[in-house]
């Protein structure tokens, strides 16, 4: 460990050399306004860049690109929190109970603790991969389609969490969800399934389009239809000066606890190979539900700091965390970090076990740019929330037409298709009729996202064993999720029981 202390020092010293260190603002920068503009993404930021950095040093190349994906996780927040879209979809989670802090005039304080748990999940982040990089990367290779399965299963459990005020409705709308994902090609059998003849259909729905609709037009209807709460701009007018959105000693130290907690979760599923910044989200969302002292509130019309601060931090996290399979053995862990390969292929570098031994500069170079990215983030991140306020003083007759701009060109921008278009204004159509019914729309999100690894990881698993279902019993790590979801499941039974016998 102190040898790896050492290496980082010579790595912040790699890190702070002039051009290093302007790669690496450059490249926060870029990540924050990449991250807020709906329908881009550090995937796509990433593979526009990734052609121009060629013929730069390959230590400033990844520097530069590293600090887009961790920038574009604090971006995402932004537009999340004060328009109800989210920048990308590790964000949803945070436009759940950032856009509700909005309406309730405190869009400062929900920025400022995006900010200030972004930081503090992708510090957290840094610092296990400074010290337990290769090794929780050999952890991860114990996850294979048992275990991946087990541990989907668990999250598809924890939606009970989510059902709100009435069961069935929280059911069918999960349903739903899972039926929305199933749309296009089976990804084992390579059949296609509910295409009805639509070519647009044949890949599926695309994740983007559908989040930006189901949140971001979707309130465009609502202010037309003036469903939504207040009917004067200036009800959505918080506090404009950074002084006053900051939060309290008490209100930090509080979140502190949770944000170390969420951003080793996100961490631990950040070097999953697949899993990603969006499951992360998702998963450190649903814990702190179920155990957050303040859970009674989470998920309501109010909206909460802690919602917010369990996504971000998690989500930061676990965007660090795919650096780990990565550098350490070849594997990239997201969609991102699979740009980033092959970027090091194109320089020349082998990523495995022999890159900390081979290119000791290359790596603690970049892993030192991450402590002073996430400062830097930070500071462009708290600087800008008054710039970005000025955004609430809009009225809505001047605020929906811009909204309904950002949503189309987010939604074409994911893949340069008119058809995402049409998606998009269809989810946004579904998910006001389902609102407006009280139906809940987070459990439509969270069966999409999880269904299809759910599906692929069983197919996988049963493929390898041939069909024998005790596969999923046979790996202690598998069994220990499905047991853990097994206890979920009855815990709400065992303890009506309970209660009732008093």
């Amino acid at each position: 460990m102190a040898n790896n202390f050492g290496l980082l020092l010579n790595g912040l010293q790699t890190a702070i050399s002039p051009f290093n260190l302007l790669c690496c603002i450059v490249g926060g920068i870029l990540g924050i306004f990449v991250g807020a503009m709906p329908g881009i993404g550090a995937v796509a930021g990433c593979s526009l860049l990734l052609p121009i950095t060629y013929k730069m040093n390959p230590t400033a190349a990844i520097i530069m690109l590293a600090g887009i994906y961790y920038g574009n996780m604090y971006g995402g927040a932004y537009s999340a929190i004060l328009l109800n879209i989210p920048g990308d979809s590790p964000a949803v989670c945070t436009a759940l109970e950032g856009y509700p802090l909005t309406k309730r005039g405190k869009a400062g304080k929900a920025l400022y603790t995006a900010n200030f748990s972004s930081f503090i999940g992708g510090t957290i982040g840094v610092i296990f991969l400074t010290i337990l990089g290769p090794a929780l990367a050999r952890i991860g290779l114990k996850f294979g389609p048992p275990e991946m399965a087990a541990l989907v299963f668990l999250a598809l459990t924890s939606i009970g969490w989510m059902l709100g005020d009435s069961p069935v409705k929280g059911l069918v709308a999960t349903g739903l969800g899972v039926m929305i994902s199933s749309i296009g090609m089976d990804a084992s059998s390579a059949n296609f399934r509910y295409t009805f003849g639509f070519m647009g259909l044949l890949s599926g729905i695309s994740f983007i389009p559908l989040v930006i609709g189901m949140f971001g037009f979707s309130q465009v209807l609502q202010m037309m239809s003036g469903d939504e709460i207040g009917d004067k701009a200036d009800q959505y007018v918080g506090k404009l000066t950074l002084r006053e959105s900051c939060l309290s000693r008490k209100e930090m130290l509080s979140l502190i606890p949770q944000c170390i907690r969420t951003a080793i979760l996100g961490e631990f599923v950040g070097f999953l190979p697949g899993a990603g910044g969006t499951t992360s989200a998702f998963l450190a969302y649903m814990m702190e539900r179920k155990i957050n002292k303040n859970r009674a509130n989470m998920g309501g019309r109010e909206g909460t700091i802690e919602g917010v601060s369990a996504s971000e931090a998690s989500n930061n996290a676990a965007a660090v965390g795919a650096f780990i399979p990565l550098l350490s053995l070849g594997i990239p862990g997201s969609a991102t970090t699979a740009v980033l390969l092959g970027g090091l292929l194109a320089w020349g570098l082998k990523p495995g076990p022999l890159l900390f031994q081979q290119q000791p500069e290359f790596v603690w170079g970049l892993i030192g740019s991450m402590y002073i990215g996430n400062i830097v983030c930070l500071i462009c991140g708290l600087a800008s929330i008054p710039i970005l306020m000025k955004v609430l003083k809009i009225p809505k007759k001047v605020l929906a037409p811009i909204i309904i701009i950002v949503c189309i060109v987010g939604a074409y921008a994911n893949s340069n298709n008119m058809f995402d278009v049409w998606i998009m204004l269809v989810a946004g159509v579904l998910s006001y009729w389902l609102q407006k019914h009280k139906y809940p729309i987070t459990p439509v999100v969270l069966g999409f996202v999880l269904a299809p690894t759910f599906e692929l990881k069983v197919r996988q698993a049963l493929e390898i064993s041939n069909c024998d279902m005790l596969v999923f019993l046979r790996s202690p790590i598998a069994l220990f999720f499905l047991l853990f979801a097994m206890v979920l499941c009855l815990a709400p039974v065992i303890m009506k029981f309970v209660k009732k016998a008093k």
